[in-house]
């Protein structure tokens, strides 16, 4: 029964979880998956979604870098476009059912890994590469929790994005005399004043399911706090405990002050209007900030500023992409040697500046990062680390699955009990 729950749960996984790190929903070419990487002993074959900007360009130097230092190993870049990520998981899907793994994949830690291919029997431990580097002293304790299962490791974290962030238009806070919120009632009075001014003080795309359920999320982490959230997933507290409900109208507030065009946008699109000054505040993880300075070409500090979401001060929703080792695979010498690399700190800080995330380990060095991933760094370090909902680390794809469905009835409909019971009637499937 386990290995058939968790062949449920990664054939789910390729049907929902429209993944954030910052690939764009219409993001086009890349080089195709091929089943000949693990074949191949000289060959280690990348499968990911990242082909976006800042994103391809981090994989690119990753994959130089680890050329140079091991030239009889080739790699080959099997990265899949388009959905956010949604298009590559259904391809993976299809090979790891298939007996087909890729040498290693992306994956979020989290329930993604962990209930997904982790429980279905398909993945290899790596407490051996944890031991022989010293990782347990260089990943966060509760970050190595995310890609641990019944007392094994099974991946290695490259980076860490940030959920809980609200990203904000400094002009606009500026000229209408608006500080940084730490409260809901310290927002919901400054989405008045911005209501008044005639600007959208939240902007939302939802185009895709999972930037609602974002902002969901970290509703639930300010109301709950970070013991009784994880609790809330973990089937310890139920949902219909009265602090949910009141997340849930908290939620319903929220949903007063954004963009009334919020279907027919991608996150991009949502951003844009805080680029441009019609809305105040988007709340995204931190491959906006990328999207901002990159794309926008906004200054850190001048033109935008962000600041925790309310109620979450001094926790850290963290998302992690992950690589590990799959079973079945010709070449597992050559496969940890790149996931020894990419859990050096080398690595991660070609990577991480280039795609806009941080590093995982605690040791980088902060001078190659700009001013937010240096109060991020410090902030992982630092703060509770949360796993997110809406990208799969929380709780299963299944649950995710309904939980999305609730939450996009929910914006349109505005009715909490009803609300409430689909959660309720979800969580039969965490």
């Amino acid at each position: 029964m386990k290995k058939l729950y968790g062949i449920f749960l990664m054939l789910m996984l390729a049907l929902v979880l429209a993944a954030c790190s910052g690939g764009s929903d219409d993001a086009e070419g890349s080089s195709e998956s091929g089943s000949e990487g693990g074949e191949n002993a000289g060959t280690v074959e990348i499968f990911s979604w990242w082909t976006g900007a800042g994103e391809e360009d981090g994989l690119l130097a990753l994959i130089d870098l680890f050329e140079k230092k091991n030239p009889d190993i080739t790699i080959e870049n099997a990265a899949v476009a388009g959905g956010a990520g949604t298009n590559a998981k259904a391809v993976l899907a299809t090979r790891m059912e298939g007996n087909d793994p890729p040498s290693t994949f992306q994956v979020h830690g989290g329930d993604e890994l962990n209930e997904g291919w982790v429980a279905a029997d398909k993945m290899e431990p790596l407490n051996d590469l944890y031991e022989e580097n010293g990782w347990k002293k260089k990943f966060p304790e509760e970050l190595i929790d995310l890609v641990s299962k019944d007392g094994n490791i099974y991946s290695v974290p490259v980076n860490i994005h940030r959920g809980n962030v609200i990203f904000y238009n400094k002009k606009v806070f500026e000229e209408n005399g608006i500080d940084e919120p730490e409260t809901f009632e310290e927002f919901f009075a400054a989405s008045e004043k911005l209501q008044e001014a005639g600007v959208t003080p939240m902007a939302l795309g939802d185009k895709n399911s999972w930037p609602a359920t974002q902002i969901f999320e970290n509703v639930l982490l300010g109301v709950l706090g970070p013991d009784d959230y994880k609790k809330l997933f973990e089937g310890e507290i139920p949902f219909d405990d009265e602090r949910v409900v009141e997340a849930a109208e908290t939620f319903g507030k929220i949903l007063d002050n954004i963009n009334e065009d919020h279907a027919a946008r991608n996150w991009q699109d949502s951003a844009q209007l805080v680029a441009n000054g019609e809305a105040a505040m988007l709340n995204m993880g931190d491959w906006a900030k990328g999207y901002f300075v990159n794309d926008l070409d906004m200054k850190t500090g001048e033109d935008f500023g962000f600041f925790e979401f309310p109620g979450t001060k001094g926790e850290f929703q963290v998302i992690t992409d992950t690589f590990g080792l799959p079973k079945g695979i010709e070449n597992p010498d050559e496969v940890k040697k790149f996931l020894t690399f990419l859990g050096s700190t080398e690595a991660q800080d070609v990577f991480n500046p280039l795609k806009g995330s941080i590093p995982a380990r605690t040791d980088a060095d902060e001078s190659k990062y700009d001013a937010y991933g240096k109060e991020a760094m410090k902030d992982f370090g630092e703060s509770r680390l949360v796993p997110s909902l809406a990208h799969g680390s929380a709780a299963s794809a299944g649950f995710l699955t309904k939980a999305n469905q609730a939450v996009n009835i929910f914006v349109t409909q505005r009715d909490v009990d009803n609300f409430i019971q689909a959660l309720k009637d979800a969580s039969s499937d965490m």
